[in-house]
């Protein structure tokens, strides 16, 4: 049987994360702010959403991140970028029907937790005004330690937070030097135990491998200090090195950065460690203590993948607001004007920020479900394609049954349907791209796979 390490030459290509299919390169200015307006307003009663709030600001650039985000030093870019927000807020919270309920939210950056506490209360109650919340609604916050004090810690409380997000990346101090992200393991535990005290229930973590200067040893270290702090969720993600789309990546020094090989090594390594700690593997960068709920779902089949990464949300629709968010309703998906000054000026016009889309037929539909399938679950099964499709899903099964024949060390096709070969999991995502018909001739360029 082929290990893994003999695959990594074969799945080398930069393939999309598959977050969403169409992948955001595809999107194209041709989707309106009046499509978008007729989308929302189809949202019907009793359907469920999640929100999802960018707040695009940083007082310190990390180097590795390949976010949207601002370094500022002052506040008031913060402020004035809220009152635009909460035109947003309102303009959106009119087309959605008032039945439709927000069963998650998630507060993304950049740093939600540079805002003011007063802020936090006050943008927590403009969307509480603006939408139906469900009583049990998911609400989760990514927070920086070098932000928090008690007054936030309590305003977050305060807001309904039930889980605590928090990038850790590496506790290396050479490391973090290098990507500029210093965050003491202290600090990370002390952000862990306030919120915990005061009733957050769920706490995830992100890691990196792939990092310049890391090697098996440091990483190590941080992992086993990350599982002395059992956090629910552990995130591990391999950096993404794209210095033609974010320049302050640039200022990472190349040669620091481990090859093909190391990386799988990083990403091999850390995986055992958390297994070995009693943590599930969820796809192929997420882990989670039995008893999560994300757990449950990898369990029961009811695993998702979008925006956001893997979650046990069944929200029939996503809907980002915020510069450069990205929205996901059955139609189609939408991304928010990035440039912030336009999204302001759109924004408190009582316009949609809209800037690119695509629509969706039944064959993207169909590709998405498989693609997500093989992402979450490491393959589909054929009967459930053809319930959902009928006589479409014939042609995707017949390229499944082919990829499989000529790819048996990576995956088997049988009377249930398509399957990963286990020492494939690390490489859904290339096995996944088999299936989009997007990719080649595109004009996006993505990370390493692994």
């Amino acid at each position: 049987m082929t290990s893994g390490r003999q695959l990594l030459t074969r799945f080398s290509r930069p393939v999309p994360r598959y977050t969403s299919y169409p992948t955001a390169p595809h999107f194209h200015g041709g989707i309106s702010a009046g499509d978008v307006a007729g989308w929302m307003r189809g949202l019907e009663a009793g359907q469920s959403l999640s929100l999802y709030v960018h707040v695009p600001y940083c007082d310190r650039l990390c180097w590795f991140c390949a976010c949207h985000t601002k370094h500022t030093l002052r506040y008031a870019p913060i402020a004035s970028y809220l009152e635009s927000l909460k035109r947003e807020i309102e303009t959106v919270g009119a087309l959605v029907s008032p039945n439709v309920r927000v069963t998650a939210l998630h507060w993304g950056g950049g740093s939600p937790t540079m805002l003011k506490p007063a802020d936090m209360r006050a943008l927590m109650g403009w969307l509480r005004t603006a939408f139906h919340f469900a009583e049990d609604a998911e609400i989760s916050v990514e927070m920086d330690p070098n932000d928090l004090d008690d007054a936030r810690y309590d305003a977050l409380a305060d807001i309904g937070v039930t889980r605590a997000s928090l990038g850790v990346q590496d506790f290396d101090e050479k490391v973090q030097k290098t990507i500029n992200r210093l965050q003491s393991f202290e600090q990370t535990a002390a952000v862990i135990s306030a919120m915990r005290a005061r009733g957050v229930r769920s706490v995830n973590c992100d890691l990196l491998y792939g990092l310049p200067y890391q090697n098996l040893e440091t990483l190590t270290h941080t992992v086993e200090q990350i599982i002395s702090l059992r956090p629910d969720r552990i995130a591990l993600f391999g950096y993404a090195h794209v210095p033609w789309m974010k320049k302050h990546q640039t200022l990472i020094p190349e040669e620091a950065l481990p090859d093909a090989a190391a990386r799988f090594e990083q990403m091999t390594l850390a995986g055992e460690l958390l297994a070995n700690a009693g943590y599930d593997q969820i796809g192929i960068d997420h882990f989670a203590l039995p008893g999560d709920s994300l757990a449950r779902a990898a369990k029961s089949g009811r695993l998702r993948r979008n925006f956001q990464g893997y979650t046990d949300e069944s929200a029939d629709a996503l809907i980002g607001l915020g510069a450069s968010s990205i929205s996901e309703v059955p139609q189609g998906y939408w991304q928010n004007m990035p440039a912030i000054g336009e999204y302001r000026r759109l924004a408190e016009a009582g316009d949609l920020p809209v800037v690119r889309g695509i629509a969706l037929d039944d064959e993207d539909r169909m590709r998405g479900f498989v693609i997500e399938k093989v992402m979450c679950a490491y393959g589909f099964s054929s009967c459930e394609l053809r319930a959902r499709f009928g006589a479409a899903a014939g042609p995707v099964i017949e390229e499944a049954r082919a990829y499989a024949r000529q790819n048996p060390d990576v995956c088997s096709f049988d009377a249930f349907g398509f399957r990963l070969q286990k020492d494939a999991f690390p490489f859904a995502r290339s096995v996944a791209a088999h299936f989009d018909t997007y990719l080649e001739g595109g004009r996006g360029r993505h990370s390493a796979a692994v």
